[in-house]
């Protein structure tokens, strides 16, 4: 429990060594501005006839950018306030009534919180946050760990598939589980040397993420970091690997990080959905051909996660590895 975060760093008037980034990755003091440039999809519009017209946006966003919002997307306004309000009761808990739960290294518990990562042992520099991880999906299985799952997913999912020119079903076989990472970052008093995150892209099919208004999401294009509002309303949605595989590099993923500030926590919630660990994860057979052909080998979901821990959250690499 020692190792937390949040048990020492008010206390701390700077970052220990073992979280200073090298200079090449830090944050450094150069200014993020919050880009207006992640797309913005309102939901409800493919239900009032401009279904097509939202395909699009999110096939035109997802191959921009990897990420976009969504807004009208159907979970009322005091669910968001009320699962943020848990989880900050939650991390603001004394740390006897977590410890529990604690683990800072691989493990077989369906609920943990961790330092950094649970490869905490390997990690060359530590990352400037704390997680509780459990999985939610399918809510009558683990409900008794979690008080409330609120994303409605499979419409975005199927929104994809029908964009990509698949079967609007196609994609629930790969979205049969749902793990929830709850992340909090403490205030940093130097956050120009460390991250809350270090640079990575998602290993799942899709991610949901919820903020509670506090910046420190960043999205790596065309090599330029571009800070993402935090517009705790709005529900963040990004490309995974694993579905990068699956569309045969139609829609790709993108990196991204997690910054500290000095002034006040940040909490953040990301619902990672994915496949079943059995499930093959391969190029849709609809998407290649030979004038396309398959650009990834098949393989089994669960392989993926391994070896990217083995890489070191290097999501590029691992995805090299599984090229055909």
């Amino acid at each position: 429990m020692e190792k937390l975060v949040s048990n020492w760093s008010s206390n701390v008037g700077a970052v220990p060594e073992d979280y200073i980034y090298p200079p090449e990755t830090r944050p450094g003091n150069m200014h993020i501005p919050i880009g207006e440039s992640i797309p913005v999809i309102d939901l409800s519009q493919a239900d009032k006839g401009d279904r097509t017209l939202t395909i699009q946006k999110i096939i035109n966003a997802s191959q921009e950018f990897g990420f976009f919002k969504v807004i009208n997307h159907g979970i009322p306004e005091n669910v968001l306030k009320e699962a943020m309000s848990v989880w900050k009761e939650f991390f603001e808990s004394p740390a006897e009534a977590k410890k529990d739960l604690y683990a800072d290294s691989f493990t077989m518990k369906d609920c943990w919180l961790s330092p950094s990562s649970l490869n905490y042992g390997r990690e060359k520099v530590h990352m400037w946050r704390e997680g509780l991880r459990h999985s939610c999906h399918p809510l009558q299985k683990w409900h008794h760990m979690w008080p409330q799952t609120p994303p409605r997913y499979q419409e975005i999912l199927r929104l994809i598939s029908e964009g990509l020119g698949l079967n609007g079903e196609f994609l629930d076989e790969y979205s049969q589980t749902m793990v929830l990472s709850a992340n909090y970052y403490p205030a940093c008093p130097q956050p120009e040397l460390t991250l809350g995150v270090a640079k990575h892209a998602d290993p799942s099919i899709i991610t949901l993420l919820l903020q509670d208004g506090v910046s420190g999401l960043q999205v790596l294009k065309d090599d330029t970091w571009i800070g993402v509002d935090p517009n705790p309303h709005a529900i963040v949605v990004n490309i995974a690997s694993q579905l990068q595989v699956i569309c045969n590099d139609k829609l790709k993923t993108a990196e991204h990080r997690a910054v500290t500030n000095s002034r006040k926590a940040r909490i953040s919630a990301a619902f990672f959905i994915g496949a079943l660990g059995e499930s093959i994860i391969e190029p849709a057979k609809a998407l290649v051909d030979e004038l396309r052909p398959p650009i990834y080998k098949s393989f089994k979901s669960k392989e993926f996660l391994p070896k990217l821990y083995e890489n070191y959250g290097d999501s590029q690499a691992t995805l090299e590895f599984f090229k055909a």
